[in-house]
C-alpha cells in the first residue's frame, strides 16, 4: 500500500446560487494500492461527503462534489516534507501578514490549552 495526497473540490451553493461562486479545495491523505485505486477512493470519498443543510439564515446550502483535481504519490513520509504549496497574490500585504500571525497565535494558544488539559 502507498500513500497519496488528493485534492478534492466541492462547490458551495447557498440558496438559489445567485452569488459569487465558492469552492472548497480539500487535501486528503489516501492509502491505496496504486494511482487508480487512490483516484477512485478519493472520488468515492468526495461523493459520500456531499452535503445539504440549512445555514444560520435558514437558507439551503449544498456542497456539490466536483471531482478530484490533483493526486500526488507520497514516496517518503519524513518529518518536514512539503505536502502542498500555493502561491497567492494579496492586495494588502500588512492585512495578509496580520491574518497569518493571528491564526498562528490562535493555534499556539490551542496547543497550550490541550497540553495543560492533558497534565
Amino acid at each position: 500500500m502507498k500513500w497519496y495526497l488528493a485534492k478534492i473540490v466541492y462547490r458551495i451553493i447557498c440558496g438559489d446560487g445567485n452569488h459569487t461562486a465558492q469552492f472548497d479545495e480539500q487535501l486528503r491523505l489516501i492509502e491505496a494500492e496504486d494511482d487508480m485505486h487512490a483516484f477512485q477512493k478519493a472520488r468515492i470519498m468526495g461523493d459520500k461527503e456531499e452535503d445539504n443543510f440549512l445555514n444560520d439564515k435558514n437558507k439551503p446550502v449544498h456542497w456539490k462534489f466536483i471531482d478530484v483535481a490533483e493526486l500526488h504519490p507520497l514516496d517518503n513520509l519524513i518529518d518536514g516534507v512539503e505536502l502542498y504549496s500555493k502561491i497567492c497574490e494579496e492586495e494588502n500585504v500588512n492585512d495578509y501578514i496580520r491574518s497569518i500571525n493571528s491564526r498562528a497565535k490562535y493555534l499556539h494558544e490551542r496547543c497550550l490549552q490541550k497540553t495543560f488539559q492533558m497534565n
